[in-house]
């Protein structure tokens, strides 16, 4: 015998399958928020290890964020997939694709709820030995699940933090070495050398002597 309400009315497989896909869905909605808490951190540990040169941490930052974020996009399309499914086509025909759909999207969901831990984001802070191997380990498993497109995504990324970070560099370092100020005053003449003025006196005599021997002639 079937499974009935409180009602009266017989639960059905479908009856299961959308209350699964509600159940589902507001679960989504919890992890969004909390994984938008953890992304922000980790966009700010990727800024703080650019600034202190540390490439690899920044990318390793970048790459968590981006898993995050798929998970979630992934995840909230295919319950819409399966809503719509279950709305618009014989529930028998697609039974079995809507409960392996709903399988899935319990896995998933798991998936994102390990990935909410912030112990984990702690240790992306941290430099001791042991988080250091973490974060190897880490970087190692987001680029095996990462596509192409992802990764592109995360350099893109990366780029316009390095961007910002040099502004803010340049910013904060003088660009140009200041000159003094041409002198708008016009200076004063200098009097002429003092050896220049007996050459002077005497090519100044020079006509009057002419003059006193034409006299005499």
């Amino acid at each position: 015998m079937g499974q009935t309400s409180s009602s009266g009315h017989r639960i059905t497989p479908q009856d299961r399958a959308i209350l699964d896909m509600k159940l589902q869905r507001d679960r989504l909605k919890q992890y969004q928020k909390k994984i938008e808490v953890i992304a922000n951190q980790e966009c700010k540990i990727a800024k703080d290890a650019l600034a202190n040169g540390n490439k690899s941490k920044a990318l390793l930052a970048l790459r968590r964020k981006k898993y995050q974020e798929t998970l979630l996009s992934k995840t909230d399309l295919q319950l819409e997939t399966l809503q719509n499914l279950v709305s618009t086509v014989e529930f028998t025909l697609i039974e079995k694709d809507v409960l392996y759909g709903l399988k899935q999207g319990n896995e998933v969901l798991k998936e994102i709820h390990k990935e909410m831990n912030l112990d984990s984001v702690e240790k992306l802070m941290s430099d001791t030995a042991e988080a250091v191997a973490y974060q190897r380990e880490i970087d190692g498993l987001m680029m095996s699940k990462m596509s192409a497109d992802e990764e592109e995504d995360v350099q893109r990324e990366l780029a316009i933090l390095q961007a910002q970070e040099t502004a803010k560099i340049e910013e904060q370092s003088p660009t140009t070495i200041g000159l003094p100020d041409v002198p708008q005053t016009r200076l004063p003449e200098t009097a002429e050398p003092a050896y220049n003025q007996p050459a002077q006196q005497s090519r100044q005599s020079l006509p009057k002597e002419e003059a006193q021997e034409a006299m005499l002639a």
